[in-house]
């Protein structure tokens, strides 16, 4: 990702502040200029950056700082607070209600990847439960009709177009109706590309606003443009109420960042963002998370998410075994196999502090996890089952693997390694007291770094630097048991307001019989 050369600009700039014995204005004015070469580079606004270096002088006054007081955090802070405020214009976006019929209109420039965005969006809200449709509104480019019904198709989502009307507003406005009959929850209105220019087709653009009457209306902008999207998504706003914003390609275009600020800058919330063109390949865009990625702090909270999106239980019987200190190569090919649906390996290790930007090739580690499942796939189940996985893989027994895998005896050889490390490892965690590790106000203070300090001993050296150390691991495990409490009183909170709805609604109802 083009952006990940940025976040490694800006950590090397920030990098200064580690490696200073003593900071002082010209280590803090080394710092802020390569900083701002940084964020230039990745073509932010001029004006934005200036503005941004002058507030961050301003805020930090070394001279004003007591004795002893931590600068390098400090300076941190200030400098991930201002970067933020490049990001987040500070406005609420409209979120889809379950209990009616939400109208999502796209609007967009030509080429920006409209349609296909409108596929990520209708498929990501599809995984989370929503009854999702699509309606072709595009009777202005060839060859719409038929990309949208087949790329519906492709993620199961219903479909409504037509191929005789030329007008748009009727063909949407017919297309949302049949979509509340049929009991949509999220109806999608594709509208055909257009430009600043182009009047015409900026009153098309209003007439189908006016006849589908959408709950929300959402720019898809093209991130290779750079710093001309504060322009293009200033000129959209005039026309129509936009209320949010998709940014795609900022998987393969150095103008990112110039884009992202730019947008900002409109005072439009940015809520996706498109890393690719696989109908999955599309992220919530949260300001501070998307920094914390950039910059190789990681992002718990998205990973938690992931997890859940994917149906990983972790009490089922797998972890639980896990948590007893005990390891199997079946064991271990339900685990990657786990991995596997939380989507590519890059993705998710840039959600673990330091991981994102120096520790792992997403695509070369999703290889590789297929590559140890296939080597697994030729294993019987004497070695899949044995709890002495070293003593039982004999050199025979290893070559007849490679045979029947297909696979390199190096390369089984490296799945021996990789076992051996994480039965260690759950081995080490088998001896801890793990319910210690659920409860987030026990992970802080001084009991919480003796409980961490154990769950560090079970980690590789390595994985522990990555993460920022004991401190690192320790704000890490705070965060994962906040989010599990946090999502047991979500559901301890649904569980009440369905029963109060339940009780009023009986009430209701022997209102009704005492009257009749």
């Amino acid at each position: 990702m083009v952006l990940a050369e940025l976040g490694g600009q800006i950590s090397k700039a920030l990098g200064q502040l580690a490696g200073a014995t003593v900071i002082d204005d010209a280590i803090l004015e080394s710092m802020i200029k390569d900083l701002s070469t940084a964020l230039l580079t990745s073509d932010v606004n001029v004006g934005l950056v200036k503005t941004m270096t002058e507030r961050l002088k301003e805020r930090v006054n070394l001279d004003e700082m007591p004795t002893g007081f931590n600068k390098r955090k400090f300076i941190q802070n200030v400098v991930f607070s201002e970067l933020k405020g490049l990001l987040d214009p500070g406005v609420t976006p409209f979120k889809p209600i379950r209990s009616k019929p939400n109208v999502i209109m796209f609007v967009g420039l030509q080429g920006s990847g409209k349609t296909t965005t409108c596929t990520k969006y209708a498929l990501y809200h599809q995984t989370k439960g929503w009854k999702v449709g699509v309606i072709c509104a595009d009777t202005f480019r060839a060859g719409a009709y038929d990309q949208l019904k087949q790329n519906a198709a492709k993620a199961k989502v219903a479909f409504f177009g037509s191929m005789t009307e030329t007008d748009p507003a009727v063909t949407a406005r017919e297309g949302v109706k049949k979509m509340k009959k049929d009991g949509m929850d999220l109806i999608i209105v594709d509208t055909s590309g257009r430009h600043k220019q182009e009047a015409a087709l900026f009153d098309e653009m209003e007439q189908i606003r006016k006849a589908v009457q959408p709950d929300d209306i959402i720019f898809t902008m093209d991130s290779s443009i750079g710093q001309a999207a504060h322009d293009q998504a200033t000129a959209f706003k005039e026309r129509v109420p936009i209320g949010s914003v998709i940014i795609t390609k900022l998987d393969g275009h150095a103008k990112g960042g110039g884009a992202l600020s730019a947008v900002a800058a409109t005072k439009s919330p940015i809520i996706f963002i498109g890393t690719g063109e696989h109908f999955d390949d599309l992220s919530p865009f949260d300001p501070n998370a998307f920094l914390s990625k950039l910059l190789g702090l990681g992002d718990v909270a998205g990973l938690v998410d992931k997890i859940k999106d994917a149906g990983i239980d972790s009490k089922s019987e797998l972890y639980q075994r896990f948590s007893e200190g005990v390891f199997t190569f079946r064991d271990m090919y339900e685990h990657l196999q786990n991995m596997m649906k939380m989507g590519p390996m890059g993705k998710i290790m840039e959600m673990l502090p330091g991981m994102g930007q120096q520790m792992f090739n997403g695509e070369h580690s999703t290889k590789r996890l297929k590559v140890y499942m296939t080597i697994m796939d030729s294993m019987n189940d004497k070695e899949l089952d044995s709890d002495n996985a070293r003593k039982t893989m004999t050199f025979e027994r290893c070559l007849r693997i490679s045979k029947g895998s297909g696979r390199g005896l190096y390369e089984v050889k490296e799945l021996l390694g990789a076992y051996a490390k994480f039965e260690d490892m759950v081995k080490k965690m088998g001896r801890l007291d793990l319910k210690k590790l659920e409860n987030p106000s026990a992970l802080q203070g001084k009991q919480g770094a003796q409980s961490i300090s154990e769950l560090a001993q079970a980690l590789d050296p390595q994985v522990l630097r990555q993460l920022g150390g004991m401190g690192g691991l320790q704000h890490m495990m705070v965060q994962l048991a906040q989010s599990e409490q946090d999502e047991k009183n979500q559901k301890k909170d649904e569980r009440q307001s369905g029963a109060a709805a339940a009780s009023s609604s009986a009430k209701t109802n022997a209102k009704k019989k005492k009257k009749k």
